[in-house]
């Protein structure tokens, strides 16, 4: 697809050639940056000098790149959505043994996103998880958003995550997750499901050096913000126990158990 243009700027959307399940973007023209600007906000990453790529957890990227497409054409920058990611575009397909089978294909997507929108959340260092359990075969977790301070209740993993409870403050979403899972919970986020680590690998895969970059020099590995240090875990359950006197620090699992 090549729209018409008012905007001295060219988008080639793209199935990246060594990872189908990822979506490139290749900008040029003079005013490359506007369209640059509107990819990075909607979370695409960039991998090179005019050069972006999605990756997501849902798997929807050829969806979500369509939609981008749309929205650049009526900015007025000319897209071309290339016959491979066309084909992609029209592929029909579902999740394997869903667990909501009542869903349409547009409802299982909305569902999906919202997840995506957790994942994005805390892969940005914007919701830190405090604490997290197994609850049956899927995993729960307790978190804080740092621009309100809004607490949240997630329940599930990848395009399965949602939020099932909400709390005004972390010591009440601590309390009530204690409540509900007291011996299995753990400190921190879980480890990274198969899904993210997959997702974080394509990411750094896709990096591309400047073509002027001298010989590769070690670099630190990448990791999503919440498979970091537990950052300030400490602080905040030191001001929990401050505010619950009736509460005491009491270790449930040996020190080597925990994730």
């Amino acid at each position: 697809m090549t729209t018409g243009k008012s905007i001295d700027a060219h988008v080639r959307l793209d199935i990246h050639p060594t990872h189908p399940s990822a979506v490139t973007a290749v900008l040029t023209g003079s005013q490359a940056h506007i369209p640059h600007v509107g990819l990075e906000a909607a979370d695409w990453t960039v991998v090179a000098e005019n050069t972006l790529v999605l990756v997501r957890i849902d798997h929807e990227e050829p969806y979500w790149a369509e939609k981008a497409a749309q929205e650049l054409a009526a900015a007025g920058v000319s897209v071309e959505i290339t016959p491979r990611l066309q084909e992609a575009l029209a592929e029909e397909w579902t999740w394997a043994g869903y667990p909501m089978p009542w869903c349409t294909r547009s409802e299982i997507r909305e569902v999906s996103d919202a997840a995506q929108k957790i994942y994005d959340d805390i892969h940005h260092g914007q919701l830190l998880i405090h604490a997290h359990a197994e609850d049956r075969h899927t995993t729960v977790a307790v978190g804080t958003y740092l621009s309100s301070g809004k607490s949240v209740y997630l329940h599930g993993q990848n395009h399965l995550r949602q939020v099932a409870d909400t709390f005004d403050s972390p010591a009440k979403a601590l309390v009530a997750f204690e409540k509900a899972h007291g011996a299995a919970m753990r400190p921190g986020p879980a480890p990274m499901t198969d899904t993210e680590r997959t997702a974080a690998q394509e990411r750094a895969s896709l990096a591309v050096p400047p073509a002027n970059a001298g010989p590769p020099r070690p670099q630190p590995e990448t990791v999503p913000a919440y498979a970091a240090d537990a950052g300030d875990h400490d602080a905040l359950l030191e001001a929990f126990f401050d505010a619950h006197s009736d509460w005491e620090k009491w270790r449930t699992f040996p020190v080597e158990s925990a994730c």
